[in-house]
């Protein structure tokens, strides 16, 4: 028996919705970066892309757990000398809501050119409204 490869003509992709309210962050995010890889599929192939899209909506409304919004730290850096820049989870979800969901998936991409392909496939609102009417996506359930 010969092992299946998908041709990259023949992958089909498809849209989902996923409603970030009251959702936790990281059990959201593990789900979100297997539908982008395609690990949800009986085609998957480690070294294809063949995941589907995901629009992620409500991304203000996320959940984190324990003492995070207080205690996890993001951090940028301008790359000049003192251009470390570190803030709480709270100052980033009013200054940028979509960053926590975009920064948690990342961190469950595999790094390289085909994880930056992948994630390019991720689309994080953080309101109810989304600009992807005509791609009639799907509602993904995200388990608990």
């Amino acid at each position: 028996m010969k092992t299946f490869l998908p041709k990259v003509d023949e992958i089909e992709r498809k849209w989902y919705v996923v409603d970030a309210t009251d959702q936790v962050l990281g059990r959201m995010a593990v789900q979100i970066a297997n539908v982008l890889r395609g690990r949800n599929k009986a085609s998957y192939t480690p070294h294809l892309d063949c995941g589907d899209f995901v629009i992620v909506i409500n991304a203000e409304k996320v959940a984190m757990t324990g003492r995070k919004n207080t205690d996890k730290i993001y951090q940028d850096y301008s790359g000049y000398i003192d251009g470390l820049k570190r803030q709480t989870a709270d100052v980033v979800r009013q200054k940028n809501p979509t960053r926590l969901v975009r920064d948690a998936v990342w961190g469950m991409m595999p790094k390289g050119r085909l994880g930056r392909s992948q994630y390019k496939k991720l689309k994080v609102y953080a309101g109810p409204e989304h600009p992807h009417a005509a791609q009639m996506a799907e509602p993904m359930e995200i388990k608990k």
